[in-house]
């Protein structure tokens, strides 16, 4: 569904005008700037100029003694919201100003989408421009593009902003009205949204599904068989008639057999079964050949290429939407925000002449291939995103690097397939009785590789066949015997649903209808800035803070975190977007109505009680246990004898994972409280073992005044404290350990294990030890030439700017670089950078006042 655009002026546009032309950021503007005349200035607003105030400091002396100034949201008089500039705008706006004082028109150039539209218009009110304004629209920066839209210009369109300040407004309302209870009935700092809480109900729903679960054993037969010379393998599918038992088969939440048709293999049975068939002979009993085709994917949109980002490459949506915002920028790539998969006649041909030359003709699809979105609200940009132009750029041929090149790679191949032949594929499945029993042998042999020579679509279960791998079977015929050489009976087990990854949540995202592909990166990204989710390898898991929030919003707020009416919600602001829908008319009903959510919220506040909200009830804890959440994390509280103990669940334990005999192992570490597990050899001081939030560890002595900061040593990730020799305590707890002097500086070599793995350091330099170095005996000849060897920075340590002291703290502030773009390092703290803040430009100009002042918003 797209919004109604204004018409389009179509004028030519003079060479020597002098014109003002504003886009988002510095790398947009330096790449428009090569295809616009010498007398346009191409200057960057650095994102938005105007917002909703962030925090108390932002809001205006004149409104703070509103009832409403908090919300940011005149609520009682048409929903009128309240815009600040930000302080760090101030030096931007300025030159704008000027540059506009001297130019003879102004061409808004922000982004084709809603985000964009609302740039543009905000820029208008602040601006106030005396001369002729055009707003420019174009989904890629080519010369073709830039010219056309200079001769097709338009004015604001009012609908789109509209729309995304209602959208704006929403979750502002939302999110400002819920999370203050949060705070008050789980812990500070926590918070709700409208897409973000229904997102991570997901989360926790599969985190329960997996709780719930109770594994099932079963067997199966695997055969090696021989024909001709040729080795091949068949897994047993029938005894007697009777189709074998596998996983599907098993009720997930009981473990038994849910079918009565099936046979149930166990061990024993399995076992009698393989020695029985050694007898007899091995008969073909039917072969069936048939030939398949496979058609390629469609062209990306912004939440496939999310999902292949991360399926393919390891991105995060975060990570795929930067970096695709940076190949957009600088001319790589069409606009990466759409719900359209369909290419422009310019885009098939590129993409056809490209293949043709590559590949030859034989591997073009016959008729070019057009696609259209499989639901009828797209939105935002009209085409795929792909290669920019109509000659795409090979990516050898690009010059880019990392991620940049991998993600443009990835682009070029899935545009250039969907324009390729079908691949051809010939399948033989074979039936093999032997005895009572039946096996089953697939092969598959590609006739014809088509597209699959470019791109095959990448898959979050890792077992899962690929379409481009070939099993060939020898030629067999029906009535012919294999000769067997082993047959081995297996043990299956069910596996429990798998948690999500942030492919497979985005996928069911948008299968729920819930929020937009171009807010899925913002949405997983604030999970993992509250804490409600940890990655676990490449899954999601929810964290005990996670499943509190959900659970609070699902007994009193069931409403809010409801799928249907969070995708009825996403719904309503498209209708908005066109027209069809009166926005202050549907948030006087979400908010203000009957059961409006600001009314619902005043009402059940005082029944809500935090001692419930904080607690979590899991099956695996007994009647005498429960789990809470606290300012230090997560425990739990197991009443004894009439005394409650309390005792820290490490970090590591996901809700799921967390069994009863690590509860009891939990527990008894806590309840037995300092009582020494060994003494140490050589100075005869205990040795005790906590647990803490961090895992278990290991403490040597006691922490008194002269000594309050004992040693101690985690222990190894696998090992539990019952598990602690003498010999691995006096080895652990060796850390740090002097290893000599540095003959140059005259200090102290140490060598010791930290966040990051083993080191070495002197003099406040540090270097990694290598994976065949071993810290506990490392010598100090080796550390001297590790520390020699120049220093590699890791992610997350390159220091971007140093801005100095925090004159109030003691604290070291600097900008750095880390996995998901810069960030501010304020002494031991991290804080998020504002995506307008993130450019190199931008950095370079911050200055300590302004940091200070975002480390305030955002503590």
């Amino acid at each position: 569904m797209h919004a109604r655009m204004p018409s389009l002026t179509k004028r030519t546009p003079s060479t020597d005008e002098r014109a003002l032309v504003i886009v988002e950021s510095p790398t947009k503007a330096r790449t428009i700037k090569r295809f616009l005349p010498h007398s346009f200035v191409v200057e960057a607003s650095i994102g938005h100029v105007r917002d909703l105030p962030q925090s108390a400091t932002q809001i205006p002396a004149k409104y703070k003694k509103e009832p409403w100034a908090r919300l940011g949201i005149d609520v009682d008089n048409g929903f009128t919201p309240l815009y600040v500039q930000p302080r760090d705008k101030s030096k931007v706006l300025k030159t704008l100003r000027d540059e506009l004082k001297r130019s003879e028109v102004l061409y808004l150039a922000t982004d084709e989408d809603r985000e964009g539209e609302s740039i543009s218009w905000h820029l208008l009110q602040l601006l106030k421009p005396k001369v002729p304004v055009r707003r420019l629209v174009f989904h890629e920066i080519t010369r073709r593009a830039i010219q056309h839209s200079l001769e097709h210009y338009r004015d604001v369109d009012m609908q789109l902003v509209r729309a995304q300040e209602t959208r704006r407004i929403l979750d502002r309302l939302y999110g400002y009205t819920l999370s203050p209870l949060i705070w008050k009935k789980i812990a500070y700092g926590l918070s709700a949204g409208r897409v973000q809480s229904p997102g991570l109900r997901m989360i926790v729903e599969r985190e329960r599904e997996r709780i719930r679960f109770r594994s099932a054993e079963y067997w199966d037969l695997l055969a090696k068989l021989r024909k001709d010379d040729q080795e091949f393998e068949a897994r047993l599918i029938e005894v007697s008639g009777r189709r074998v038992a596998v996983g599907k088969d098993f009720d997930p939440e009981s473990g038994a057999l849910a079918r009565a048709d099936v046979h149930h293999l166990r061990a024993e049975a399995a076992e009698r079964l393989r020695a029985a068939l050694t007898q007899d002979d091995w008969t073909v009993e039917s072969v069936t050949e048939k030939e398949t085709v496979s058609r390629p994917s469609v062209p990306f949109i912004t939440s496939t290429l999310q999902q292949e980002g991360n399926r393919k490459l390891g991105l995060s949506a975060r990570e795929t939407m930067r970096t695709a915002q940076r190949l957009y920028e600088e001319g790589f790539i069409t606009y990466m925000r759409t719900d359209s998969p369909t290419l422009s006649d310019e885009a098939v041909r590129g993409a056809r002449s490209q293949i043709e030359a590559l590949f030859g003709g034989e591997y073009l699809s016959p008729e070019p291939r057009q696609f259209s979105a499989g639901s009828g609200d797209a939105q935002e940009a009209h085409e795929a995103i792909r290669p920019s132009g109509d000659r795409f750029r090979h990516p050898d041929q690009t010059g880019l690097s990392g991620r940049e090149r991998s993600l443009y790679e990835l682009i070029w191949k899935r545009t250039l397939a969907c324009q390729m032949a079908e691949a051809k594929k010939r399948s033989m499945q074979v039936r093999i009785t032997v005895g009572d029993a039946t096996f089953a042998a697939n092969g598959q042999r590609i006739v014809f590789p088509g597209f699959l020579r470019v791109y095959v679509e990448g898959r979050d279960n890792p077992d899962a066949a690929l379409d481009d791998k070939e099993v060939l079977l020898p030629t067999l015929e029906t009535g012919q015997t294999v000769d067997p050489i082993a047959v081995s009976a297996e043990i299956h087990r069910t596996k429990p649903p798998a948690r999500y990854t942030e492919a497979a949540l985005v996928q069911h995202l948008e299968k729920q209808g819930i929020g937009r592909p171009s807010t899925y990166a913002s949405i997983i990204a604030t999970l993992f800035e509250r804490s409600y989710v940890r990655r676990q390898d490449r899954a999601l898991v929810p964290t005990f803070t996670g499943v509190a929030v959900v659970q609070l919003l699902e007994q009193h707020f069931g409403e809010l975190v409801d799928y249907g009416f969070t995708r009825d919600m996403e719904a309503a602001l498209d209708r908005i977007a066109v027209g069809k829908l009166n926005s202050h008319g549907y948030l006087e009903r979400f908010y203000l109505g009957d059961t409006g959510l600001r009314d619902r919220v005043a009402s059940r506040e005082n029944e809500i009680s935090p001692e419930v909200s904080r607690s979590i009830d899991l099956p695996q804890l007994s009647q005498h246990q429960t789990v809470k959440v606290g300012r230090y994390g997560p425990y739990i509280v197991h009443q004894e004898d009439g005394e409650a103990i309390h005792a820290s669940i490490p970090e590591e334990y996901a809700p799921a994972d967390l069994q009863e005999s690590d509860i009891r192992e939990l527990i008894e570490i806590q309840k037995h409280g300092p009582k020494p597990i060994a003494t140490h050899p050589e100075n005869g001081e205990n040795i005790y073992c906590f647990t803490g939030r961090y895992g278990p560890y290991l403490q040597l002595g006691e922490a008194t005044e002269e000594n309050a900061k004992p040693r101690r040593a985690r222990l190894p990730r696998g090992v539990s404290p019952g598990q602690v020799t003498v010999e691995l305590a006096v080895k652990l707890l060796s850390l740090p350990r002097t290893l000599g002097i540095d003959p140059k500086s005259g200090n102290e070599v140490v060598a010791n294990i930290g966040r990051f793995g083993p080191y070495v350091v002197c003099d406040n330099e540090f270097r990694s030890l290598r994976a065949d170095d071993d810290v506990y005996a490392v010598g100090l000849e080796r550390a001297l030439e590790l520390l020699a060897q120049e220093k590699q920075v890791r992610r997350g340590q390159r220091v971007l700017k140093d801005l100095g002291s925090d004159p109030k703290r003691s604290r070291k502030i600097t900008i750095r670089e880390g996995r998901y773009g810069p960030y501010i390092k304020a002494g031991t703290k991290n804080f998020s950078l504002p995506d307008e803040l993130r450019s190199p430009e931008a950095i370079a100009k911050l200055e300590l006042p302004e940091v200070l002042r975002l480390i305030e918003e955002r503590s």
